[in-house]
């Protein structure tokens, strides 16, 4: 993300709003283009090096903080590394150790002093197996400014095979080196990623978000999850509106605030709603509003900040696959080829456990109207499986089927009550079971022909 000291927005009245720029503009695409080709020019070369030429196309440009941001979320691709023949560490200690045992402390320099230091570095270089070059280049080749550029995005520089990287990017919800290839650095993934990090420096004081989403539920909610985010979710029509219950709602409202709107401000929890924004973009519709507290004025105030999928942000995130598993897939083809009425629903529910939420894998809905929620209990860890347990006798419903597999270490007494609704399988769910549970188990909570 940018650093507050390149944030950019505007103040107006009670709201706040980034000041985003045009990625079709022809200086940004110029200025993105020319530092992306600084980089790439810079493989292999120094950390102070880079910086030294980023402060001077800083300089000649008008719009500093922007050449300055976009310097910086390029930075944030790059894996910088001290490259050197031998630790340079050791080549110091050699280096001190040798020039004791030859140099006189002296007040004035003598003739001699130039061909003592060679010397001095000649015998350190003879005895670490190096050449003098790389014994003079050595020896402080991991101060900050001496690292060098190893990896920019998906390209790498020679001296990065062997070489101990100190500093390293991490793409936080990034899944394998294949899926950030495919998202190679470019002029427009430079400037719409810039527009995503200027919204999010917004974020850095906000003690309070509401947000509504109407697709992508699994993946904006497990987001939701991982930035540690105390939420309240509540079902809303295609208005927004929040609706009695899930099965009469077509999207999710969900209020994320924290200590900052409890007591006093704090910005870790602000910077988590920044990190958390770019989950949204992976959604076709949502839309957000932030309270922010703003500083600047003689009293402290808040502030209004809005966002929506028309303000054409992208994400670098990681989409949930529409899968967790091969026994959901399979599950799901068997059923497009079987003959039932029931309908089978990725992922269509969100269930409010308090401190944590629940998504079921599927919804099953009849044509009158039934309907029932199926939860798969498959192959994995203790922990999961203890985590697993807990939010389904924390969801307590009548009509939430279990599909257990039998590899679990685990019994119907595990099930506290649900034992009738569990289905236990060995590699393979068959669709009629299934189906079987769910005309014992389903709700009949709404009218056939009411919208979802």
């Amino acid at each position: 993300m940018l650093t507050a000291d390149l944030a950019r927005s505007r103040r107006r009245g009670e709201t706040v709003t980034p000041l985003f720029i045009d990625p079709d503009d022809d200086q940004y695409r110029d200025t993105a283009a020319t530092l992306i080709d600084l980089f790439e020019d810079h493989l292999g070369e120094s950390k102070g090096e880079l910086e030294e030429r980023i402060d001077q196309l800083t300089i000649s440009d008008t719009d500093y903080k922007v050449v300055q941001g976009l310097a910086k979320l390029l930075t944030d691709e790059c894996e910088f590394a001290t490259v050197a023949a031998a630790d340079p560490r050791e080549i110091r200690q050699q280096l001190y150790e040798k020039a004791n045992e030859s140099y006189p402390v002296v007040r004035q320099p003598t003739l001699g002093e130039d061909t003592r230091q060679l010397e001095v570095y000649s015998a350190v270089a003879d005895r670490l197996g190096i050449s003098l070059e790389a014994c003079y280049r050595g020896m402080y080749a991991d101060l900050e400014d001496n690292k060098r550029l190893v990896r920019f995005g998906d390209h790498s520089s020679d001296a990065h095979e062997g070489a101990g990287a100190s500093q390293t990017t991490t793409r936080l919800t990034g899944d394998s080196e294949e899926s950030y290839a495919e998202d190679a650095i470019s002029v427009d993934w430079l400037l719409t990623r810039y527009n995503l990090a200027l919204a999010q420096a917004v974020l850095y004081d906000a003690t309070r978000m509401r947000i509504r989403v109407w697709d992508h539920f699994n993946t904006v909610f497990s987001y939701v999850k991982l930035f540690g985010l105390m939420h309240r979710i509540y079902p809303i029509d295609g208005d927004g509106t929040r609706v009695p219950n899930t099965d009469v709602a077509d999207g999710y409202e969900a209020i994320l605030d924290g200590p900052a709107s409890l007591f006093s401000q704090s910005r870790k929890y602000g910077i988590r709603m920044a990190n958390f924004l770019p989950a949204l973009p992976l959604c076709n519709r949502w839309e957000m509003h932030a309270e922010v507290l703003d500083e600047e004025g003689p009293t402290e105030t808040t502030l209004s900040f809005e966002l929506d999928h028309t303000d054409g942000l992208s994400s670098h995130y990681t989409a949930r696959s529409d899968f967790d598993s091969d026994v959901e897939r399979t599950l799901a083809q068997k059923w497009d080829r079987s003959t039932t009425d029931w309908e089978l629903i990725h992922e269509d529910d969100v269930l409010d456990l308090g401190a944590e939420v629940m998504i079921p894998d599927f919804a099953l809905e009849h044509p009158d109207g039934r309907r029932a929620i199926l939860e798969i209990v498959g192959f994995w860890t203790p922990e999961y499986l203890d985590e697993k347990l807990a939010k389904i006798r924390d969801a307590d419903l009548d009509h939430l089927l279990l599909a257990v597999s039998e590899r679990l270490e685990c019994s119907a007494d595990d099930f506290d009550g649900a034992s009738d609704r569990v289905l236990w399988f060995k590699s393979g769910i068959h669709v009629y079971d299934v189906v079987e549970l769910a005309e014992t188990h389903a709700l009949k909570e709404r009218h056939p022909d009411q919208k979802r």
